[in-house]
């Protein structure tokens, strides 16, 4: 009994945040954050104990090392993201990629440059807001559908967010599960690969017949550099926190020798690419407050005995925190709060199963994206629909992309070893 009380939180926030949305009709009219600082009071409200006590488990939970590290990751990620926005390192990035595409491959090479962009900049939101506009333009010159067009682009932005190095989703799913970087993006490329390489193959035939020009502008090489140097660093396996730091670095330089910004102007480019994290530092304080609370009152316990009482092996292990993770997206419409909510849960069952770190941390990546690209209300969604004035709803039909991978997703634990 103590363990349902202690795991009611969760139902508080679920209540608060989907029933709140539901009546909005619209789910980013609730801030997360409001919804689950709701729940944290009652998490505290019926803790076992003397109320100093429990203000203190909440106070230790959200100030654990491995929260304020990730939070450490997220304001350097943010001044990174901002400052190379400052140097047109998108626009350079865009228009290089875009400049070397022939247009009998351009639906395979929008994908593909979706793709590339995602992985460099770590955002799928960036990418769409980069690429939607361009690819949109393009089809209306062209006997091309505009949904079709914006499913591809969102397609390769998932891929890219899902393998890049700088992006939240990596970032939290990495930490809560304790491993390298680089292993997660190979555990993660495993998976992906064959629905990368079927889908350029199905758009190599598409659009082999297309045969207009694509206006591109003028890129400058040495734009992209920030993002080059980030995935070679990564690759070499560098801490994260000192490649974010010379990322910043090389920004401010270019800025600097170019005339993008002066120096008053490169810090206010940190400060607000640190102010848009905000949120996100909020939600994972807050959510590492409220699972410690759950954890102290045997609410982990009972959540781990539930999800794993059918459990036979590493298969199942492996399709519980695949469940877990997915239902948590499609409650909170947020690939990277729904990993940081259930991470700790998630970590505790492959602890219990012998499931290593880089699988956990790929499993969480992995379907909480399949899961955020195929719902209508999440950000990305949104955003394309917005951008190519089409609905979101007419999009989903043509995420050829994401329906694979959910199929390689869920054939990888399937025919996983059982043991």
């Amino acid at each position: 009994m103590q363990g349902l009380l202690a795991l009611s939180p969760l139902a508080v926030f679920l209540l608060v945040y989907v029933v709140s949305s539901l009546l909005a009709g619209d789910f980013y009219a609730v801030p997360v954050c409001a919804a689950f600082l709701i729940a944290c009071l009652y998490s505290v409200a019926v803790g076992h104990g003397p109320l100093t006590t429990r203000i203190e488990v909440f106070s230790r939970g959200a100030g654990h090392p491995n929260i304020l590290l990730m939070i450490w990751i997220f304001i350097l990620a943010g001044a990174f993201a901002h400052t190379a926005q400052g140097i047109g390192a998108v626009d350079a990035t865009v228009s290089l990629m875009l400049g070397i595409i022939p247009p009998q491959v351009l639906l395979a090479g929008m994908f593909v440059t979706a793709c590339l962009i995602s992985m460099a900049v770590g955002t799928s939101v960036g990418t769409i807001v980069a690429l939607v506009p361009i690819g949109a333009g393009i089809a209306a010159q062209g006997d091309i559908s505009v949904p079709f067009m914006t499913g591809i682009i969102v397609g390769g932005a998932f891929f890219g967010d899902n393998l890049s190095f700088i992006s939240d989703t990596t970032i939290a799913a990495t930490q809560a599960a304790g491993c390298e970087m680089a292993d997660k993006f190979k555990a993660n490329l495993m998976i992906v690969l064959p629905a990368f390489v079927a889908v350029t193959v199905l758009y190599l035939f598409m659009g082999r017949d297309i045969c207009f020009d694509t206006p591109v502008a003028p890129a400058s090489w040495y734009r992209v550099l920030p993002y080059l140097l980030v995935i070679v660093l990564a690759l070499l396996r560098q801490n994260v926190t000192l490649i974010l730091v010379i990322g910043i670095a090389v920004n401010a330089a270019i800025g600097l020798l170019s005339g993008d910004f002066g120096w008053i102007g490169w810090l206010q480019s940190v400060g607000q690419g640190i102010a848009g994290m905000n949120d996100l530092i909020i939600v994972t304080l807050l959510a590492g407050g409220l699972l410690a609370t759950i954890r102290a009152g045997g609410g982990l316990n009972l959540i781990i005995q539930m999800l794993t009482r059918h459990i036979n092996g590493k298969r199942g292990a492996q399709a519980a925190i695949a469940c877990l993770v997915s239902l948590a997206n499609l409650c909170t419409a947020n690939n990277t709060i729904a990993i940081i909510t259930v991470g700790g849960i998630a970590r505790n069952i492959a602890d219990k199963y012998g499931l290593s770190p880089r699988k956990t941390a790929s499993l969480l990546d992995t379907f909480s994206c399949l899961m955020q690209s195929l719902i209508p209300y999440g950000a990305q969604l949104l955003m394309a629909a917005g951008l190519a004035a089409v609905s979101p709803t007419a999009i989903i039909p043509f995420l050829y992309y994401s329906f694979l991978m959910g199929g390689c997703a869920v054939s990888a634990i399937l025919f996983s070893a059982r043991k």
